[in-house]
């Protein structure tokens, strides 16, 4: 054949012709290809896989003919040069039939023989996991492979038996089998059971080395919490995927991990008794599971139930206060996606990210989370936290809630006061100063300082009044104003012990990774959602850059010593500034601050995270949080060092050992790296342990676990 002469690119028409000889071409049109040489129709085709063998013959036979440019034929049958390589390689190799019914590419990793075996093990109820166990080791294939071929043989199955209303799973599900005794044929047959998992729950077990065995005593704590009970009345699918998803994510983040992908870490040789699972979870799975708790409402669902919990807990006698934490924390996002942008106060700008609102108890423990994208003022959430605490404990309990100067606003403290809760907060600047012989002397926290309250703060309008109470510190006043009628010195102590929650904050994001995105899926915000205007937001930007340079080169010109020439040059930049900003100040009246997202230049692209997944997770941190608090409770009176309680049992969780289970109760043996101090603390936290007599979770027999350190 002659060289190619005739272009490549397709006229501007209905159809695609792709040209690869001079007389020799494609026809693409709807997608169906037809293929042309010397103007005849030598054969058609489907660009859909069901025609790829009429597709590879015809690529296969026009590649042997002398003159054919195959990077040239490639490309207009819509392969790659590989590609077609290999099926010229498996023609030679097999015949022409190979390429009919097969894919090019590298040979399939199963022979016949082990086909027949496998699909065998599987009619006979053995899982992918099973049936890789039962070959040798060597010549072993991969767990992914086998899951590939068991993928298949549920596929051909389903298309034996076209009564059956079974869904073969996809490569993103997980699958597990509800009872070991359960054969995979029994739950593919079952239509109600369209995903199933693949994690087979595993009875406890001893072993003499188990990597991590200190995380037992977190999965103990969680389970006392409630955990996995609120969780499997959320998700109440059946099987143990949940259970060993949420034993995953609780081990990774208590070995400090921070965030799911750390269930990667817990990959060692012990790990499926670590878990009590039939093989070791994959990250990408546990993620998986957890998404799955998480959706249609399931992640906030799981997390008021656990609140609930911490709030009942948190009642007191009657008469008595429950005190409360309430704080925003800015969760910073460095992604490629557009998303709000909110203060960040220990950066000291605006940041895109995610506002939470949490609460947080007398001892700065987490209790609640509201996860507010749009970076709501605290003087708008102050309200509703106040009524989910009050549908937790009950009209009987008096709370009080203690917050910043961003909620102390007038109307905001009179709603609360007349709802009927108690609150303290400081008195935003503006109030008269004090003589110092006006306070009298006494101590909170150790510290002496001045206390006078003589005098009600008015909150206007008709609002009334409420306390002021002014304290000196040195020679600074800070005044504070409350509803309550707790003492003085008691409303100054919870409102300074408010940093507990500040600390916790800062505890969290380095121990428990409350900043990470954990769920990546994002929504666009609907149409008629009310947001900042970015182009106000750049006209106040350049406003305030106008009348900065206007005020610098004013006075560069007021300074001694200016001569003409460069009077003149300044004199004219400031005439150049005064026009800019006369300008924007004329244009910025007519820029609305607010606008629809429809209306503004983010139209479509504005997006936010649906925090399905986050809430799960951060739900499992709360629990962790409030867990490791009890631990350092119990740990600091033993140490030499009370405050390095935390470090210390984060040391213990990460701890190997050995476990030996009797009928009565389960025996872990802990070796954590201690030294002789540490390990006679250790001790004695691990004998207050026992005596909570914690149990596994899925354990069904519910026996206690027995803790001590192991013999050196």
């Amino acid at each position: 054949m002659d060289a190619l002469a005739l272009p490549l690119e397709s006229p501007a028409t209905g159809y695609e012709v792709r040209w690869f000889a001079a007389n020799c071409c494609v026809i693409e049109r709807a997608g169906e290809c037809q293929v042309f040489v010397a103007g005849s129709l030598i054969g058609a085709y489907f660009v859909d896989d069901r025609d790829r063998g009429p597709r590879n013959v015809l690529a296969v036979t026009l590649g042997r003919a002398p003159g054919i440019h195959l990077g040239h034929l490639a490309r207009a049958f819509g392969i790659s040069d590989e590609y077609l390589r290999l099926l010229r390689r498996k023609e030679e190799a097999e015949g022409i039939g190979a390429v009919i019914t097969g894919r090019a590419g590298a040979p399939g990793k199963l022979t016949r023989a082990q086909i027949v075996a496998l699909h065998a093990a599987f009619a006979a109820g053995a899982t992918p996991a099973q049936a890789r166990a039962a070959q040798p080791r060597r010549g072993r294939v991969s767990y992914q492979t086998i899951w590939r071929e068991y993928r298949r043989w549920l596929e051909a199955r389903a298309a034996a038996r076209p009564d059956a209303a079974v869904a073969p799973p996809s490569s993103g599900q997980l699958l597990l089998f509800t009872a070991p005794t359960e054969s995979a044929a029994d739950v593919a047959a079952d239509s109600d059971m369209v995903r199933v998992e693949a994690l087979v729950s595993r009875p406890v077990t001893g072993g003499r080395w188990v990597q991590h065995l200190g995380t037992w005593i977190m999965l103990g704590l969680c389970q006392r919490e409630g955990l996995h009970e609120e969780a499997a009345r959320v998700d109440d699918r059946p099987g143990d995927g949940l259970r060993v998803a949420l034993d995953a994510t609780i081990a990774a983040l208590a070995i400090g991990e921070r965030c799911v992908e750390g269930v990667r870490r817990l990959g060692t040789p012990s790990a499926p008794l670590l878990l009590r699972a039939d093989h070791t979870p994959t990250a990408s799975g546990v993620r998986r599971r957890l998404a799955r708790l998480g959706e249609d409402g399931g992640g906030a669902s799981l997390h008021g139930h656990v609140a609930a919990r911490y709030l009942a807990a948190a009642r007191t006698a009657e008469g008595e206060l429950a005190v409360f934490y309430v704080d925003n924390h800015l969760r910073p996002y460095t992604g490629d996606h557009v998303v709000r942008r909110g203060w960040r106060m220990q950066d000291k700008r605006v940041r895109p990210g995610v506002s939470d609102y949490y609460v947080h108890d007398e001892d700065g423990r987490p209790v609640l989370r509201v996860d507010v994208p749009s970076h709501d003022s605290l003087t708008q959430w102050l309200a509703p936290i106040a009524r989910d605490l009050r549908a937790g404990l009950g009209d009987a309990q008096r709370i009080l809630l203690a917050f910043d100067r961003a909620g102390s606003f007038p109307e905001e403290l009179s709603a609360l006061r007349d709802a009927g809760y108690e609150w303290v907060t400081y008195e935003r600047k503006g109030y008269p100063l004090l003589a110092a012989s006006a306070f009298r002397r006494v101590v909170i926290h150790g510290e002496k300082v001045g206390l006078h309250e003589d005098r009600l703060k008015n909150l206007g309008k008709g609002r009334g009044r409420v306390r002021r109470i002014a304290v000196l510190v040195g020679e600074r006043q800070i005044n504070f104003v409350a509803s309550s009628r707790e003492r003085a010195e008691r409303l100054v102590e919870i409102l300074w012990d408010r940093w507990l929650q500040e600390n916790a904050f800062k505890h969290g994001v380095e121990r428990w990774g409350l900043n990470q995105l954990d769920g990546r899926k994002v929504e666009l915000y609907p149409d008629g959602t009310i947001i900042p205007n970015p182009l106000r937001r750049r006209l106040d930007r350049a406003l305030r850059l106008a009348r900065s340079e206007e005020g610098d080169l004013r006075n560069r010109l007021a300074a001694d010593g200016v001569d003409a020439n460069a009077r003149s040059k300044l004199e004219a930049k400031l005439h150049d500034a005064v026009a800019r900003r006369l300008l924007i100040e004329r244009v910025r009246p007519h820029v609305p601050p607010q606008i629809a997202v429809e209306e503004s230049e983010l139209a479509g692209v504005l997006v936010r995270h649906t925090g399905e997944l986050k809430a799960v997770v951060d739900t499992i941190r709360v629990v962790c949080a409030n867990a490791e608090a009890d631990l350092a409770a119990s740990l600091a009176p033993h140490l030499a060092k009370p405050t390095e309680a935390k470090k210390m049992i984060g040391n213990v969780l990460s701890a190997p050992g050995r476990v030996v289970v009797t009928d009565e109760q389960i025996r872990v043996h802990l070796a954590p790296a201690a030294t002789r101090g540490e390990r006679r603390a250790i001790a004695a936290l691990l004998a207050a342990v026992s005596d909570w007599k914690l149990t596994l979770p899925g354990d069904l027999r519910r026996r206690p676990m027995h803790f001590q350190t192991q013999v050196q």
